[in-house]
């Protein structure tokens, strides 16, 4: 696999940001996917997204006023609403007149759920509208309930690095030492895989005591896990610890070709666990940094556009994304069903 292979999925939701991140009555700009794009909430807390650009004279839209319904160009002062659609010219006069839907900003959709926000990004050339089949990622059992702990940090690299040193099995005991999570010493993994929605999920098993040691200590109970993983970033990993539940979900998404952005999110049932927040953060801001690091290591390497080699059955999963990647992007550009090409079986790595 070269590394110049590097394309972004479009038609597709991505994650955008924690919906605590955007109060009522303002507005946050942000660049997905390299396009720049202009977040707002109204005064009644509904969410909206444009890009963030006017189409007057080009001047970023955040850099003008937004008064809890529309967005003012800092330059002219032209005015659009939470849809994109230009309001009002100050400029003309009252005989003047002119359609204003021929200044519209480009919308997208947008959706919120469970303290999370999403943005779908359409292809310029060939936009789809949001497939039914593929709504935004919820967590079953928690109804609107936001994330009790959320980390956020930017990686130096395509989102495909991201996504596949997120779902690698035989980096930790080189990347992930620390005697809270597992040692070093290297054990054979037998898990067993299944297809599903856009993606793939490795069945619930038991975790043993030399792995995931934080939720030995944490859980007061035998852990087990299932974790899944669906396109284009998108990784659920749910823990049971007798009869209460952990849920991570973590998100990838491009900023730009040279830059990610990962979202760790947590959610629980355990009543006291709110008291280990200070903790939980320094846990995963260390945790994703040696993902960053190796990452930062990796960018040196690929300066020089190596051929990467992946192999069987610790880089199965890396494969399999690559091919829901190439499935997604061939099925939208032939207007057709996507076609899960992942097939269950089981997978055998030393870690």
């Amino acid at each position: 696999m070269k590394n110049n292979d590097n394309f972004f999925l479009r038609n597709i939701w991505y994650y955008a940001l924690p919906s605590n991140h955007l109060k009522p009555g303002k507005m946050v700009s942000r660049v997905f996917l390299g396009e720049p794009v202009l977040l707002i909430r109204d005064k009644d807390g509904k969410v909206a997204a444009m890009q963030d650009i006017c189409p007057h004279r080009g001047v970023p839209l955040s850099c003008g006023r937004f008064d809890g319904q529309e967005v003012e160009c800092c330059y002219h002062g032209w005015r659009f609403n939470s849809g994109g659609g230009c309001t009002a010219i100050p400029s003309l006069v009252e005989e003047q007149q002119m359609d204003l839907s021929r200044f519209d900003v480009q919308s997208y959709p947008i959706r919120e759920a469970q303290g999370n926000i999403w943005i779908y990004i359409r292809d310029r050339d060939n936009p789809q509208p949001p497939d039914s089949e593929m709504e935004i990622p919820t967590i079953p059992g928690f109804e609107e309930r936001s994330p009790q702990f959320i980390e956020i940090m930017r990686f130096p690299c395509f989102v495909d690095h991201a996504v596949v040193g997120l779902m690698d099995p035989a980096h930790s005991p080189y990347v992930h030492r620390a005697w809270w999570w597992r040692n070093e010493q290297l054990h054979e993994e037998v898990k067993q895989f299944d297809a599903s929605p856009h993606g793939f999920t490795m069945r619930r098993h038991r975790l043993p005591a030399n792995g995931g040691r934080l939720y030995w200590l944490i859980g007061g109970g035998v852990p087990e896990t299932e974790i899944s993983f669906r396109l284009p970033g998108v990784r659920v990993e749910e823990t049971t610890i007798g009869k209460h539940r952990v849920v991570n979900l973590t998100t990838v998404t491009p900023i730009s070709d040279t830059e990610t952005e990962v979202t760790f999110s947590l959610y629980w049932t355990l009543p006291w666990v709110g008291f280990f927040q200070p903790l939980l953060h320094v846990l995963a801001r260390t945790f994703l940094g040696q993902d960053r690091s190796v990452v930062e290591k990796q960018q040196i390497g690929l300066k020089y556009n190596p051929v990467l080699r992946l192999i069987k059955d610790s880089d199965v999963q890396a494969q399999w994304y690559y091919q829901l990647k190439r499935e997604y992007a061939r099925s939208i550009a032939e207007g057709r069903e996507f076609v899960n090409p992942v097939k269950g079986q089981i997978l055998r790595w030393r870690a």
